[in-house]
C-alpha cells in the first residue's frame, strides 16, 4: 500500500516543481520588464480605431447557435473518421455499424429539431 501512495507523492512533487518554475518565470518577467504606462497605452485598442462610446454592444444569439452547431458536426467528423478506419477490422462488424447509426440518429434528430425551431434560418 505504501508504494501505491508514493506514486501520488511523486506526481504531487512534480506538479509543485512545475508550478514553481512557472511562478519563477512570471515573477522574473514582472521584475525585469520596463513599465512606462501612459494615457495612450492604457486606452482600449481595437482595429486601429480609437474607441468611441461605451464598450457594451448587443450581439445576436443566433451567431452562437451557428457556432455550436458547427462544433457539434465537427465532433461528428472526429468520431466518423476513426470509425471508418476501424470498421473493416476483424470483429467490428454489425455491432459497430449499429452503434454508429444510433449516434448519427441522435445527430439527425438534433438537426431536425434545430430546423423546426427556425435556428438554421440566417435572417
Amino acid at each position: 500500500m505504501r508504494d501505491y501512495y508514493s506514486s501520488y507523492v511523486l506526481v504531487a512533487v512534480l506538479f509543485a516543481i512545475g508550478g514553481a518554475i512557472v511562478a519563477g518565470g512570471l515573477t522574473a518577467n514582472r521584475l525585469l520588464r520596463p513599465t512606462r504606462p501612459t494615457r495612450e497605452k492604457l486606452l482600449t485598442y481595437e482595429c486601429g480605431i480609437d474607441p468611441v462610446g461605451e464598450g457594451w454592444a448587443q450581439s445576436y444569439v443566433r451567431y452562437y447557435v451557428f457556432t455550436y452547431l458547427y462544433v457539434v458536426f465537427a465532433v461528428d467528423a472526429v468520431f466518423l473518421f476513426p470509425w471508418a478506419t476501424i470498421f473493416s477490422a476483424e470483429g467490428y462488424g454489425g455491432v459497430t455499424l449499429g452503434e454508429m447509426f444510433v449516434f448519427l440518429g441522435f445527430l439527425a434528430v438534433g438537426l431536425l429539431y434545430a430546423y423546426k425551431k427556425g435556428v438554421l434560418s440566417w435572417v
